[in-house]
């Protein structure tokens, strides 16, 4: 019999059948991510341009941000877990717009580092209920691709609001227009989660609240010795990651900034055409083990930019950097979703946040190694900070072996000693 080479096609790229929910949370993802990028990260220049803040107080104010957030992800994830998926995500979501209006009327520096403690901590509240609630409604042989969904909207984002922003004139003197079209996005997701909310409320009744205590949550996640791992080894992927806008961004960008620039779009562009095959190789694989593979091409990645300085070898570096990148984000998230219990998906999705601290202290180790050994020794920094990255194989590794003994199981949300 004859087959219809068309219904092939159609197959072949035929939309993903997920949950409205879950189409909910990747159109919110896209909507959020381009009012984020539309004007934070312009913030720096903002405050030192517009506001006349001195760089040092900028630096500072930036940072409050991130480590605001960081130790606000738990608890908004355990909030997600006792109060429900929605209401924490509208909250967060609308008081997230708000900080956005303050931001574009704001005069006095210290209301600048209220916003932006406010700004990391609602962000870290909302990200990882929304990643929750996305593995809530999506049955586990379709996270892969959902969370593959979820970043490339990220990326679709972060690739289209720096160049709104700009247009609005972000950064300059008429800064005000941006601030408050980031606020007005972020509003109408906010009315877009109580739609939701009434429509498909009691399909998760019953699924994403527990009566277990804040302290509880914390006995429960960080006794969890294979989540524990998996926390380590992240904590080394997240800071090779850092590397990208950090220790790169100083170490070509003194002599290139065009350079620079065309493997920021090498790295965007690699992102949009490599997710979907990675997608479908992940699913051939354990996820510990893709996280695995997905650091050995981080490490491999950040050794070639030390390495060449021919564009088509540090283009090539790139690409193996963003694949190393696909694979350790998005199997990380569908790897929580798959050994976190159901009630206690929010405090687990919070509690990785904690590894977001080695961006920090990675881009920290970076800019000493660049002023102790100097700009012409990269085959020697970029060598060190690669096997920084590979630290985090003993901990997948060590991972992967617990979860596959009889003995890792979990019962009542407890993990036994192994």
């Amino acid at each position: 019999m004859k087959t219809n080479p068309r219904r092939k096609i159609t197959n072949r790229f035929r939309i993903p059948s997920f949950h409205p929910v879950a189409w909910g949370v990747i159109l919110g993802t896209f909507l959020s991510r381009t009012g984020f990028f539309m004007s934070i990260p312009f913030l720096g220049i903002y405050l030192g341009k517009v506001k006349g803040i001195d760089p040092a107080t900028v630096g500072a104010i930036l940072a409050m941000s991130l480590l605001v957030g960081t130790l606000g992800s738990f608890a908004g994830g355990a909030l997600s877990d006792r109060l429900g998926r929605y209401p924490v995500m509208i909250s967060a979501m609308s008081l997230w717009s708000l900080v956005f209006v303050g931001f574009a009327y704001a005069d006095a520096t210290w209301l600048f580092f209220v916003l932006s403690a406010l700004n990391g901590l609602f962000r870290n509240v909302f990200e990882p209920t929304a990643r929750a609630l996305l593995a809530d409604v999506t049955p586990p042989e379709s996270r892969a691709g959902a969370f593959s969904a979820r970043y490339f909207a990220i990326n679709i984002g972060g690739a289209v609001g720096p160049l709104i922003g700009l247009k609005l004139g972000m950064g300059g003197t008429t800064s005000l227009l941006p601030f408050l079209i980031s606020a007005s996005i972020y509003a109408f997701y906010a009315a877009l989660l109580v739609v939701f909310m009434f429509s498909f409320r009691h399909l998760l009744r019953g699924k994403e609240t527990t009566d277990a205590s804040v302290g509880q949550m914390v006995r429960i996640v960080f006794t969890d010795k294979v989540f524990l791992y998996l926390l380590l080894g992240n904590f080394f992927v997240a800071g090779a990651y850092s590397h990208l806008d950090t220790t790169l961004s100083q170490f070509i960008g003194q002599t290139s900034v065009e350079v620079y620039s065309s493997l920021f779009a090498v790295n965007a562009v690699s992102v949009l055409v490599l997710q979907y095959p990675l997608t479908k190789m992940m699913k051939r694989y354990t996820s510990l083990a893709s996280l695995k593979l997905g650091c050995l091409f981080f490490g491999i990645g950040l050794f070639g930019f030390g390495l060449f300085d021919d564009m088509i070898l540090l283009s090539l570096a790139m690409i193996l950097f963003t694949t190393g990148e696909i694979l350790c984000f998005v199997v990380g998230d569908v790897l929580i979703g798959e050994i976190a219990p159901e009630s206690l998906r929010g405090a687990y999705y919070g509690a990785s946040g904690f590894a977001f601290l080695g961006q920090s202290l990675c881009a920290w180790i970076g800019g000493l190694l660049l002023q102790g050994l100097g700009f012409g020794q990269g085959p020697v920094i970029f060598g060190i900070l690669t096997l920084l990255t590979f630290a985090a194989f003993p901990f997948f590794h060590r991972g992967q072996r617990l979860r596959d003994r009889p003995a890792a199981v979990k019962t009542h949300g407890l993990t036994e000693p192994v």
